[in-house]
């Protein structure tokens, strides 16, 4: 099989909108990892919200998380290799967003950090509570026993359109992503779903040819763009499918199954 390495987003491309991995695709990827082939999840996504997905399907190897900041090993939880960020950089950008009230948070590769987080809202926590995450208080920098790999904000698309357009103007220190139409993240200059999947490729001994990787959003376009096909799914914006190779049909219509079969298993399925 040509493809030896295959990366998957998990929001908007592996589920679908009401968060749910189908059973086809399920099976599709199993039959494709039995021929040898490695599936990473590559996701904006902590590892605690999507190692499961990975032990749902049946598979050990790696995730991609925080959108590249973070490579873990699924069945150990070790970290691979990380993008540590300054977070005496972040502070101007929570100036702001305390100023304008938008809402904002710290991770570390295991954790998730909120100022007061007994004073949440209930919207805040079911949105962290959607993503297996639970928030804990910000510390001091100098608390932290982790490095900070990624800062994030939340907000209404209206809210993170006009955030986006402000901190566009200003010095780019961070690597600055629109990972969701209600997100920003901010992290470390080269930390990307794209360097994280040229990392791990050449940790595997896979040239870039031989990578296949499926996404819908902005966040994705770095591995897009690296792997030797890049394949957009049809609920991306139009600059994500002009940047792919080909694209396939929706997260709600199992276009990575459809994807996979077309790429990996049209000669097997024709045999059959």
């Amino acid at each position: 099989m040509k493809y030896k390495l295959i990366a998957l987003d998990v929001d908007g491309t592996l589920l679908n909108d009401d968060h749910e991995l189908s059973q086809g695709t399920i099976e599709t990827i199993r039959m494709i990892a039995e021929q040898g082939t490695e599936f990473v999840l590559c996701t904006g996504r902590a590892p605690v919200s999507s190692i499961p997905f990975m032990r749902q399907i049946g598979l050990g190897g790696y995730v991609i998380t925080h959108n590249g900041a973070a490579t873990v090993n699924v069945r150990t939880e070790e970290i691979i290799y990380e993008f540590a960020l300054n977070p005496h950089g972040l502070e101007p950008y929570m100036e702001y967003c305390r100023n304008n009230k938008v809402h904002f948070d710290v991770n570390t590769t295991f954790g998730l950090y909120v100022e007061n987080a007994a004073g949440l809202n209930q919207e805040a926590l079911d949105m962290y509570h959607k993503f297996l995450m639970e928030p804990h208080d910000l510390p001091s920098w100098a608390e932290f026993n982790e490095p900070i790999v990624k800062f994030t904000i939340a907000g209404m698309p209206e809210q993170i359109e006009r955030v986006y357009a402000d901190w566009s103007e200003w010095p780019q220190a961070f690597n600055m992503l629109r990972s969701g139409d209600l997100f920003i993240d901010l992290m470390h200059k080269d930390a990307s779903k794209g360097s994280a999947l040229q990392k791990l490729a050449e940790k595997r001994g896979i040239p870039a040819e031989n990578v296949m990787a499926i996404g819908n959003y902005y966040n994705d376009l770095t591995m897009l763009t690296f792997a030797g096909l890049g394949v957009a799914m049809e609920n991306s914006p139009e600059e994500v499918k002009a940047a792919a190779d080909a694209v396939t049909a929706s997260n709600n219509e199992e276009g990575v199954k459809l994807a996979l079969q077309k790429y990996c298993l049209e000669e097997q399925l024709r045999i059959r």
